[in-house]
């Protein structure tokens, strides 16, 4: 089967193999000339981002790079990248990579002409206003893995080196004006990367579709990305040559970054602090996370898991998929405790006060408290 496919939802997407090469032409539809790539340190030493400078390059944009770039950004790397903005006086950011790219490449371009802290924008009410729309730079995104979505998103993750806290930054400006979804640049990610971005994408589907907001469209597209994470992060993680699978899955991580604008829910405001706390990969403490929050949510969400069951071809409707979740998660020698990450017991009072101020609390079906995160977060351990 051949995947290509332009979009407009909720932005435009080019999709499909070897669309890298249509780099500079999406530039130039989001008005940029002299972009700056962002990219974590991992990456911006490997062939891929090579090949994207030199395409940059060859079209006359010049190869300019950041990659200060932690796994979970913070402040500093974003002082460290607006500053490499304006001095090179970019006029766009081409924002490349995993979430960590991603969410600090589109930060980059939303701060470099603002005047204000990044903290003052974060996604609490009307907060977002606060900031000048006409200074945010245009954003061209490249997803590099098939989890996060954040190319599909209107808002980022910075962690607070101070605090230790994450916060979601976010302005409807923040939405890239292009994305560019190449399933080749995935081909060369590690299996346990492939894996743990792949569960972070189902993660998102399972929340989205748990959440008890009303969004039908995002609830269809919760649907059809659990269907996709099931039947093809197997195949993507056994052959990363498999073009198809890697296809499948990118498609799925940007469905489910579209279907959280339904919610997120517990899975989300215990992973955000963990991650902060003991800098784990953000996929994998989601997909640790997922089998206690599933069971802790069942009298909220039994109904529609034993109505989508049969769809996503589990058998034995929402107990069925619990059990699944947990033997999906070992398929791909995912922890079975948050212990296995480095989390302490005695850090938990400090997980659950963060948890209960992450946005991510007010879209669990079942409203969350100190008592029950408590208890939630030593079922996760």
């Amino acid at each position: 089967m051949t995947l290509v496919a332009n979009w407009s939802y909720p932005t435009a997407v080019k999709f499909g193999a070897g669309r890298i090469a249509e780099l500079p032409a999406a530039c130039a539809q989001a008005g940029i000339s002299r972009p700056l790539l962002v990219t974590d340190r991992g990456l911006a030493a490997l062939p891929v981002t090579a090949r994207a400078l030199d395409i940059m390059d060859e079209a006359g944009m010049g190869r300019a790079i950041f990659s200060e770039v932690d796994p979970n950004p913070n402040e500093v790397n974003l002082a460290a990248g607006v500053e490499a903005f304006r001095a090179g006086g970019h006029d766009g950011v081409i924002a490349f990579g995993g979430g960590s790219g991603l969410d600090l490449g589109k930060m980059v371009a939303f701060m470099s002409g603002q005047t204000r802290p990044v903290w003052d924008f974060e996604d609490v009410g009307d907060w977002w206003t606060r900031a000048d729309a006409s200074a945010i730079a245009p954003i061209v995104a490249v997803p590099t893995t098939a989890g996060t979505g954040s190319e599909m998103g209107r808002a980022s993750v910075i962690t607070n080196s101070a605090t230790h806290a994450k916060k979601i930054i976010f302005h409807p400006k923040v939405l890239p004006t292009v994305v560019i979804c190449d399933p080749e640049l995935t081909v060369g990610m590690p299996r346990t990367i492939t894996a743990g971005t792949g569960l972070d994408a189902l993660a998102h589907c399972v929340e989205a579709f748990s959440s008890p907001h009303y969004h039908p469209m995002s609830q269809g597209i919760a649907l059809e990305g659990m269907r996709l994470v099931i039947e093809n992060l197997p195949r993507a993680f056994d052959d990363g040559s498999d073009i198809e699978a890697r296809a499948q899955m990118m498609s799925a991580a940007a469905m489910g970054a579209v279907a959280f604008q339904k919610g997120l829910g517990a899975i989300h405001a215990m992973s955000h602090p963990v991650g902060a706390h003991f800098n784990t990969h953000h996929g994998t403490t989601n997909a640790v996370c997922m089998p206690a929050v599933l069971e802790f949510n069942a009298p909220a969400i039994a109904a529609r898991f034993d109505r989508a069951a049969p769809y996503l071809g589990v058998k034995g409707g929402f107990d069925g998929f619990r059990v699944f979740v947990q033997e999906f998660n070992d398929r791909f020698d995912i922890p079975r405790g948050l212990s296995a990450l480095g989390v302490t017991a005695a850090a938990i009072p400090d997980l659950v006060r963060d948890a209960l101020s992450d946005p991510s609390c007010g879209g669990n079906p079942v409203p969350l408290t100190e008592k029950n995160l408590t208890a939630l977060f030593n079922a996760a351990l």
